[in-house]
């Protein structure tokens, strides 16, 4: 998919674990190697392709070089290449690394002169950077269980956050603020509800800080979507809680220790909110009788 040679290090055991996906615009992988080389020269550059390639370095150490230049990368920071130009990525120490592949054409609008921008290392404390790679590692995690609507707007998410992270002409910035980062933050905001649902200690608050963000931002992403931070909320916990009373091994669990488990504090609360919901009771769902 990428082209490109790869020579594991000499006297050493080369272990490897790859994930990709490739869509209409986007070329996308996630892998962890032990110390290895990975470079395009020769007959690949044959090929023409001129695609812009983020590489990011998520763990362990790494050299890219490309042309003459040559850089270090650092955890988390990431760097700009282009496919037209000999390079390398030289990992010295087992760790990972996802790349994004897109084309060139699709910077032209939206980058000032994007060869300046090759080869310069990008601050991986930058929120772009961060949210772009939670939003490709989640992408690629769930796989083909994404419909093909979905996977285009999030093909849309992954240009406007690649766009941030590398510095996008103020004319696009805040188109790309709107639709990438504020879905991307929506997204790992719903993430972290889902994860943590059962938690009597879940807030607004507690989500903000794991966002780096503040409390009415996130309220603000969940009217944006239609709804609110605690209904969204809510309807985790129900949605748990159906699970639990459909699940044979969970038969002869009380209905009211389920909803303290899933996260409710009151029974009855969680009686109506059930029906309210599904349209019938606990109890109905369980098949109880009398």
């Amino acid at each position: 998919m990428l082209r490109v040679d790869l020579e594991p290090a000499r006297d050493m055991a080369f272990e490897a674990r790859m994930s990709s996906m490739l869509l209409p615009g986007l070329q996308l992988m996630e892998a962890s190697s032990s110390p290895a080389t990975i470079s395009r020269s020769g007959e690949y550059l044959a090929d023409g392709n001129d695609d812009i390639m983020l590489a990011m370095n998520r763990t362990g150490s790494a050299f890219v070089s490309s042309g003459n230049r040559q850089q270090s990368l650092r955890p988390h920071e990431a760097i700009l290449l282009s496919g037209r130009e000999a390079g390398s990525f030289h990992r010295t120490t087992l760790g990972r690394s996802i790349t994004l592949r897109v084309p060139r054409a699709m910077f032209e609008s939206a980058v000032v002169d994007i060869d300046n921008r090759l080869m310069r290392p990008i601050s991986g404390d930058r929120g772009a950077v961060k949210l772009l790679g939670y939003y490709v590692s989640s992408l690629l995690n769930a796989g083909v269980v994404i419909d093909s609507q979905l996977l285009n707007l999030s093909v849309r998410h992954v240009h406007d956050l690649l766009m941030l992270a590398i510095g996008p002409t103020d004319d696009f910035a805040e188109t790309a603020r709107t639709r990438g980062t504020r879905a991307a933050r929506l997204k790992l905001a719903k993430s972290y509800i889902v994860d943590r649902s059962h938690r009597r200690d879940i807030s607004v608050a507690a989500v903000a800080a794991g966002l780096n963000v503040t409390p009415r931002y996130v309220q603000r992403l969940f009217e944006t979507d239609g709804t609110t931070f605690s209904e969204f909320l809510i309807g985790q916990r129900l949605a748990q809680a159906y699970r639990l009373l459909c699940d044979p091994n969970s038969g002869h669990v009380a209905i009211s220790t389920i909803a303290h488990d899933v996260g409710f504090g009151d029974l009855s609360y969680f009686n109506r909110r059930f029906r309210r919901l599904y349209g019938f009771t606990p109890r109905d769902v369980r098949g109880d009788k009398g």
